[in-house]
């Protein structure tokens, strides 16, 4: 160490050997004063991420409350508060993973006919739903925190420039709009006067709501990248992600090509390939009779082709025919 430290002194440049590990590498730059101006270069060298300074807020209360929400390490009770924005976190991604399940979604039965009805799926909870409740509590939660951490920053701006705020403001936007829908529903099963309106554009205008409704709803599924706010491995593993995305797109554009150039010859080739659609008749039945045994050879006979893959494919389709 004692050659590197002259050869750096002298105009030279400081590598870690092989064998030196980076923390004992680290304490011997420290131990001989090299200056921060080295360990920069060294971390930069090693692949380390320049961590930036973040500031603090100047008032004292403020920053005790900045520092129990965007500091899980700073105290034992900043930690209790990230333990249960997790539980929360992972609480409303459970929720929101049931709701989906058939058992526990909700139908509305119409009477479109005097002998007829007609059963659709309910998109609008209801306000007495376990489901709704549970995930009004976890909203309530991610309202206050995401508030309070506003009030305590030290700057305004940089505050809606952050990702991870972006993610949390995205991420209880669907709730406040599903909550209108139930407002609005609540007010029509009331029957409280409105403006007339024709049942061709009610019905246009029920289809287009439940329509982005749902695609509004789906925008909960952000709510899991709230997690990397508390998770060091989902920090790393955006950062990763980002700093790869221009292999990434080339390995997507590569495989759409690839997929495309595939999908064109194999459209080609079936378009050379008997449909056994047109053929006079169809049997029902689950015998095969003579006849159908018949026309069953000799669409095997047309059928063959030069390429094995395509010619095994083709032989399953008369036998599946047959047995329709």
């Amino acid at each position: 160490m004692n050659q590197r430290r002259h050869g750096y002194q002298q105009g030279g440049r400081l590598r870690r050997p092989v064998n030196v590990p980076l923390d004992v590498f680290s304490e011997e730059i420290k131990f001989y004063e090299l200056g921060e101006q080295a360990t920069n270069k060294f971390r930069e060298d090693e692949g380390f991420i320049k961590e930036e300074e973040k500031p603090l807020p100047s008032n004292e209360n403020q920053r005790k409350v900045w520092l129990l929400f965007e500091y899980p390490e700073s105290s034992q009770a900043a930690r209790v508060v990230a333990i249960i924005s997790v539980f929360v976190i992972l609480l409303s991604i459970v929720i929101f993973c049931l709701e989906t399940l058939p058992e526990f979604k909700h139908y509305k039965v119409f009477n479109t006919t005097t002998n007829g009805t007609k059963i659709e799926e309910d998109e609008v909870p209801d306000i007495t739903d376990p489901f709704f409740l549970i995930e009004t509590i976890c909203i309530i939660w991610f309202t206050f925190e995401l508030s309070v951490r506003f009030l305590a920053c030290p700057n305004k701006l940089n505050f809606f420039r952050d990702v991870m705020n972006i993610i949390d403001i995205i991420a209880i936007i669907p709730y406040f709009i599903t909550l209108a829908t139930v407002v609005a529903e609540e007010e029509d099963t009331l029957n409280l006067p409105r403006a007339p309106v024709s049942p061709q554009d009610k019905s246009t205008n029920q289809a287009m709501s439940l329509a982005i409704l749902r695609v509004i709803r789906l925008v909960r599924v952000f709510r899991i990248f709230k997690l990397s706010r508390h998770s060091k491995g989902l920090q790393i593993l955006g950062r990763t992600l980002k700093a790869s995305m221009r292999e990434l797109g080339l390995l997507i554009f590569f495989l759409f090509i690839g997929r495309s150039a595939c999908g064109a010859r194999l459209s080609g080739r079936c378009a050379r390939l008997p449909v056994c659609s047109r053929l006079p008749f169809r049997c029902r039945s689950s015998s095969a009779t003579s006849t159908t045994s018949t026309i069953a050879r000799r669409t095997r006979r047309r059928c063959r082709v030069r390429t094995s893959t395509t010619s095994r494919a083709v032989r399953i389709f008369p036998a599946l025919w047959v047995n329709i």
